[in-house]
């Protein structure tokens, strides 16, 4: 069983095990290692978010990388997506993100790209396991001018910049639209801003003021309050809210109200099928996505595929099949035409150009689809065992989904990042739903709490 990575790369509190920079230095020597495979200089890019632990994993990353005679190209705050777009345009072996995404400022994690801007499937970073656990390449020290140097990339925001807006059409821009931005305090704090005025957009920005304590705090893509009352106050068209690498976004509209990921994955499917561009006529959802997505793409001719939970496994659905769109409830969603992984910002401008395109404002756009009532809650653990070995649970959720006779579904997992598990309930009453669900939290508290 793997011991560092998780769900996302490395992830925990920050100068505790395994997020230390004991381990970082570790990680960057295997990385370096592992990524050695042509000849000549190897580099590695570095990025990372607001998080004040990041200075000191970013110095233990480069140390260990250096010392296997590799390169380092350091680009500072950059959001994820950016990431793994400069690893491909730097030519660079791999790329490292040092992040803990949506998680408050005293968690973080360590992630990495292979040299085609692709997150590392669970065998490569089992290699990198094993490299640390097996001290193989203890022995490995390169010396004199083999060492390897660090260099900082001062153009990486212009070069990103240039890459998100190549994503719209040329002769589209966003005059006469008013957007809210609201940055989580993270690691988009300056470019997204950017991209939206040099677009033509006239922008508000909130959360653009990272201290190296505040990200996501009351702020971004977990907490969009803050962001329905700023767009409120200003008249504005639309609110993006961007997570700490901003490679989700949630969208409030005009109203102030959330969008909510499905109703966005159901307007911009529609949308892409209508201009001939959806891959195979297949949209990728997770189990998570709402029933009444399936039911609008299912009525649009489209085929609505569901993998489990996390963009990790709707990737590889994607480049199995050969799909181009997926995403999730959470505000994730990949465009595999624009970037090779989810980001927050290519998103965002899709949205924009649908209602420029159409001149509808996002209330009516997320007409496109009606949801199911559904009901999620979240319940804390102390302990996360096989699910199929807690017979009490099983029995709960056989009878719950009894009770649903069919006009619902009931979906228990555990969440891949967080001491979490999540109980998911949909059905026709919602009265009806919010009985059953509290009854499995009730179970679960019992026997997992």
């Amino acid at each position: 069983m793997r011991k560092l990575f998780g769900t996302d790369g490395v992830r925990g509190v920050a100068n505790l095990d395994p997020m230390t920079s004991e381990i970082a230095m570790q990680l960057g020597r295997a990385a370096a290692h592992l990524f050695m495979r042509r000849s000549g200089r190897h580099q590695i890019v570095i990025g990372k978010d607001t998080r004040i632990s990041g200075y000191m994993l970013e110095s233990a990353l480069t140390s260990g990388i250096c010392s296997m005679g590799v390169d380092v190209l350091l680009v500072g705050p950059m959001p994820t997506p950016a990431i793994a777009f400069l690893t491909r345009s730097l030519r660079a072996d791999a790329g490292v993100v040092i992040s803990a995404s949506h998680n408050p400022y005293q968690d973080n994690g360590i992630k990495f790209f292979s040299n085609d801007g692709f997150k590392l499937p669970d065998e490569m970073e089992s290699r990198i396991e094993r490299l640390i656990v097996s001290n193989e390449i203890a022995h490995l020290r390169p010396t004199a001018d083999a060492i390897g140097k660090a260099y900082r990339i001062d153009d990486a925001e212009g070069r990103y910049i240039e890459f998100v807006k190549r994503s719209l059409p040329k002769e589209l821009d966003f005059q006469g639209i008013n957007v809210v931005v609201d940055c989580a305090n993270g690691a988009a704090y300056k470019v997204a801003p950017t991209v939206l005025r040099e677009l033509g957009a006239k922008v508000e920005v909130i959360g653009n003021k990272p201290d190296g304590m505040n990200i996501n705090a009351g702020c971004g893509a977990v907490h969009p309050a803050l962001l329905q009352k700023a767009v409120r106050e200003h008249g504005a068209h639309l609110g993006v809210a961007l997570d700490g690498d901003a490679y989700r976004a949630i969208f409030v509209c005009e109203q102030g109200r959330v969008v909510d990921g499905d109703h966005i994955m159901a307007m911009l499917a529609l949308d892409i099928h209508r201009q001939g561009q959806l891959a195979k006529q297949t949209v990728v959802g997770t189990v998570m996505s709402n029933f009444g997505l399936e039911l609008a793409m299912t009525k649009a001719g489209i085929v609505f595929a569901r993998t489990a939970v996390g963009d990790r496994y709707l990737l590889e659905r994607m480049l199995a099949e050969g799909y181009n769109f997926g995403g999730e409830q959470s505000g994730h969603f990949i465009f595999l035409d624009h970037n090779t992984t989810g980001d927050g910002l290519i998103s965002a401008l899709q949205i924009l150009s649908l209602m420029k395109r159409t001149e509808k404002p996002l209330s009516e756009l997320a007409q496109a689809m009606t949801a199911v009532p559904q009901v999620l809650l979240n319940v804390n653990v102390t302990k996360k065992p096989n699910l199929d070995t807690v017979p009490e649970l099983q029995r709960a959720i056989q009878e719950s989904e009894q009770r649903l006779n069919g006009s619902g579904r009931v979906l228990v997992r555990y969440s891949g990042t967080e001491p979490l598990l999540r109980v998911m309930v949909e059905g026709e009453r919602d009265d009806q739903i919010r009985e059953v669900a509290n009854h499995l939290v009730d179970v679960v508290k019992i026997h997992l709490g």
